[in-house]
């Protein structure tokens, strides 16, 4: 069942963003046509730069990526002793595992930054 709600939800997904895509393109090009170069920049998503949120951002997926290396080796080093717990289709341990060092490098990388933001 989750394979079809996946599949189905990423062509919606798709769908949208083509169908959006092609009317802002023809919004526009028709707005140039009609000489109205200054409506155009309208139709252009507002680029919200905040600079705490896009300060470090190697830092950030950098504890990212190691916390769920990590998470995988915790997996692979409990497989070794009981196979049952982490193997298997129905298994959600694994999952949970790698949530949790996911989570672990984003909060690391929160206090990180927030340590900066009060030394500032």
């Amino acid at each position: 069942m989750m394979p079809e709600v996946i599949v189905t939800a990423v062509v919606f997904f798709a769908t949208y963003h083509i169908i959006r895509l092609i009317s802002n393109h023809l919004l526009k090009r028709k707005l140039i046509k009609a000489e109205q170069y200054e409506r155009v920049g309208i139709l252009e998503e507002p680029k919200v730069e905040n600079d705490e949120s896009n300060r470090y951002p190697s830092l950030k997926w950098g504890l990212v990526a190691l916390m769920t290396g990590l998470g995988f080796i915790i997996i692979e080093v409990m497989g070794l002793f009981n196979r049952e717990m982490v193997r298997g289709r129905d298994a959600v341990l694994p999952l949970g595992i790698l949530m949790v060092c996911i989570s672990l490098g984003f909060l690391i990388y929160f206090f990180i930054m927030n340590g900066k933001a009060v030394k500032n």
